[in-house]
């Protein structure tokens, strides 16, 4: 009996411990932000991402505050200053933020409706134009996104330095257009000849949303390049986050698709698979990746 007692007693103790790292964390975090790279207009971000965060209030039991970042750059230093709390990356952008200092983890990963966990940098040019390769548009305008943007930069560079190209010599300018959506109005409004963005497959692409909001017509361009697979974006969350918090945002997110399948649809247009586990694994070749592009740069 006496024993009986002590295993209830250690049961009880550990579910009271439980409850109260569960209420210290509450306490101290009354607020999680959530932060995401600017991939469109912040209106068309706020509406694929509300819901999102609503639901992950919902189920931490404390508030979600959702922000928008002007560049790539603002969603790293918040994490390396700890004012974000989770965010979605680009690949090149979440291994810019670890090797920068910033202390995160991946922890869920985009997947492809065919279950693959990849995308491409795609090169667009105008329909009309006689532009059929990359060597066509020599001493032309080339719009990249941000620097530290996958599929708008670091694997257009590494693409290009295997032609021979260094894009500041080949090209007349090259302008960094701020988002994918940027990129691509640039090519519709002559800024560019060419523009760099990412690309799923002929479903679900950045060209593809904009045309679903009426801003530009899809058959207007021509796709003349396409990458090699990349890894696909990662959420990442700070590592000093209590244990038990971070399971519940893991748990949370990964749970999403099947419990709130509307809000998720939104966020994806019904073009993605489920969010599945990830971690730093999967991006050591980003973060090579990254060191070979600053290479590039400095020799330029």
């Amino acid at each position: 009996m006496l024993t009986r007692r002590l295993v209830v007693g250690a049961v009880a103790s550990l579910v009271m411990a439980g409850a109260a790292e569960a209420q210290d964390w509450k306490s101290k975090y009354s607020e999680i932000v959530y932060a995401i790279i600017p991939s469109e207009n912040a209106s068309g971000v706020t509406d694929r991402w509300t819901p999102f965060v609503n639901y992950l209030s919902k189920e931490l039991g404390t508030k979600v505050t959702l922000r928008i970042a002007n560049d790539y750059a603002a969603v790293i230093e918040g994490q390396r200053s700890g004012n974000i709390h989770i965010a979605q990356y680009g690949p090149s952008s979440y291994a810019r933020a670890y090797t920068t200092g910033a202390k995160i983890e991946p922890f869920a990963i985009e997947s492809n409706l065919d279950g693959t966990k990849g995308y491409y940098s795609v090169l667009w040019v105008k329909a009309n134009s006689p532009y059929k390769t990359i060597e066509d548009l020599k001493g032309k305008n080339l719009c990249l996104v941000d620097p530290n943007s996958t599929s708008g930069n670091n694997v257009p560079r590494f693409s290009m330095n295997k032609m021979g190209i260094v894009p500041e010599q080949f090209f007349g300018k090259v302008v960094y257009a701020g988002s994918h959506e940027n990129a691509v109005l640039g090519v519709q409004q002559g800024t560019c000849d060419a523009g760099f963005n990412w690309w799923n497959d002929e479903q679900e692409s950045n060209l593809l949303r904009m045309a679903a909001k009426s801003m530009i017509k899809a058959e207007d361009f021509r796709m003349i390049f396409k990458s090699d697979q990349i890894v696909n974006s990662p959420f990442a969350y700070l590592t000093d986050l209590p244990t038990d918090l971070k399971a519940k945002i893991k748990q949370a997110v990964l749970d999403m698709p099947k419990k709130d399948p509307e809000a998720f649809k939104k966020i994806y247009d019904g073009k993605q698979g489920p969010w599945q586990p990830v971690d730093h694994k999967a991006y050591e070749p980003i973060v090579e990746l990254n060191a070979f592009v600053d290479s590039l740069r400095k020799k330029s």
